[in-house]
């Protein structure tokens, strides 16, 4: 007898509309991959507080809107409105979440089946997925994405993530570094799977850097930087422009590349252009703004070296995106980031918070001949296709392991009286 087809409800907070077009791509990109061979059904819910339109009067980016259904490459992606006080009572966001959602798998399981709940992040997405499948006797899986790490500070949403995931029938962990993390949590090894993200290297790839130079009107012999990520404190763009004025002593065509825009995390944008000012780094810093995915290889390809002095990171898929283009990178050690910055031929760990490491290894990086073509075999090396099948064979064993319990669990109507 075939095993049967899991249909599976991805549930995240992250997912990219017209409004946050940049939100959640890493995302998408996973599950929409296991899409193609698996049903799945996204609902991203979005956080409501009444007259919550007001305050975008002063922050434009708070809570953008978003459409309640759409279809994104032919997958229906679900948006319910949950009950959220803005910067409040955040421990309540995962019952609210999973209260907002029922009645959609409700429906969803009465229509079509759901054989799987797989949510990302532990919190609070995991909770909710964790309260709904109990619910609805649904397994859930959760995958931990770098969040974590910083939410375990608080006790009250700690001890959800902590129910979460003991609830769950499978976590996935994009680093072994999360992994960790959650054994130190209490949660137990053997229901944790490492499976990072991957890179498309059909659209991550190196493109004439003489072109990309001319299309960003850069000098053809300039030392060029660049950093990719939501313009939030914990990417640290302000660490790599604190470095820029001495680095400009050694290079002085210096320029450096910013490439992003808003994020969930907030916007920082106006502190790193005041910044920018201050140290007198106007003609160095080019903010290019958010670019979409298929446009990134451009800056990428343009320029020398890729850095990111991050405080927090789970898989930063995006060092794998500026390795496909050739890119060495320099980043901080904290995270997941030596998980993926492996070996000292595809780039350089710095302590978190050393300046002056940051520095040197910035400096370092540019001077060095690097073997390019080894970065970008790496990043090859580190496709989806691998990541995809851990993935379909886990949520294919969970349904047939379901869809077993539920023949037992119904039984035959003389075991059902003598249960009763």
């Amino acid at each position: 007898m075939p095993e049967p087809e899991p249909r599976i409800i991805v549930l995240s907070t992250l997912f990219p509309h017209a409004g946050q077009p940049t939100t959640g791509l890493f995302i998408r990109e996973r599950m929409f991959r296991v899409g193609r061979l698996l049903p799945l059904i996204v609902i991203a819910p979005v956080p409501w507080f009444p007259f919550q339109g007001l305050l975008r009067g002063w922050r434009p980016h708070f809570r953008p809107p978003a459409p309640a259904v759409e279809m994104q490459q032919d997958v229906e992606v679900r948006r319910p409105r949950f009950f959220s006080v803005p910067g409040a009572f955040k421990w309540l966001d995962g019952l609210c979440m999973a209260l907002a959602c029922l009645p959609l798998l409700l429906r969803f399981k009465r229509e079509a089946g759901c054989s799987v709940i797989d949510a990302h992040f532990a919190y609070p997405e995991g909770y909710a997925a964790s309260l709904l499948g109990r619910w609805l006797q649904i397994p859930v899986c959760i995958t931990l994405r770098g969040t974590e790490v910083p939410l375990a500070r608080d006790p009250r949403r700690r001890s959800r993530m902590i129910a979460a995931m003991q609830r769950a029938t499978r976590i996935f962990a994009v680093s072994e570094s999360l992994k960790q993390h959650a054994i130190g949590l209490g949660v137990a090894a053997d229901k944790i799977l490492v499976v990072g993200n991957g890179v498309d290297t059909t659209r991550f790839h190196r493109v004439d850097r003489q072109a990309a130079r001319q299309r960003l009107e850069l000098a053809r012999d300039a030392p060029v930087l660049v950093s990719v990520g939501a313009l939030v404190e914990r990417k640290g763009f302000h660490r790599v422009l604190e470095c820029l004025p001495g680095l400009r002593q050694r290079f002085p065509g210096l320029r450096y590349l910013i490439v992003g825009g808003a994020g969930p995390e907030g916007d920082c944008s106006a502190r790193l252009r005041a910044l920018t000012m201050e140290l007198g780094l106007q003609d160095c810093v080019v903010f290019l703004g958010a670019i979409a995915s298929d446009e990134l290889k451009i800056p990428l390809s343009a320029a020398d070296v890729f850095v990111l002095a991050t405080s927090n990171e789970g898989w930063a898929n995006v060092f794998l995106e500026a390795m496909a283009c050739g890119l060495p990178v320099v980043t901080t050690d904290v995270g997941g980031n030596a998980e993926v910055v492996a070996d000292a031929k595809l780039g350089t760990l710095v302590p978190f918070g050393q300046a002056e490491r940051l520095s040197q290894a910035i400096a370092d990086a540019l001077v060095r001949e690097w073997d390019r073509d080894v970065i970008m075999a790496y990043a090859k090396g580190n496709s989806w296709e691998r990541s995809v099948k851990t993935l379909t064979d886990e949520f294919t064993a969970i349904a047939a392991r379901q869809a077993g319990m539920g023949v037992r669990r119904q039984g035959s109507p003389a075991k059902r009286l003598l249960r009763s």
